[in-house]
């Protein structure tokens, strides 16, 4: 289609693995992509989403109380 690239397309361009690119698009991180069918079409002009890396808790997800009395 004129004007919209695929998801593979778009992983090449950014340098990113056609998995990651499909992710952003599912949490619409991509402006303007849009879902034909099964798969992702990406405007020409879109670019890249910013890094946001997800940070890990130290604790592992588990929420401790605090150890000491006042």
């Amino acid at each position: 289609m004129n004007g919209y690239i695929t998801v593979q397309e778009a992983a090449e361009k950014w340098g990113v693995t056609p998995r990651q690119v499909q992710i952003l698009c599912k949490e619409n991180r991509i402006t303007g992509a849009m879902r034909m069918s099964r798969i992702w079409i990406i405007p020409d002009d879109a670019e890249k989403p910013t890094s946001t890396k997800r940070t890990s808790n130290k604790t592992g997800g588990k929420k401790f109380a605090a150890t000491h009395s006042v």
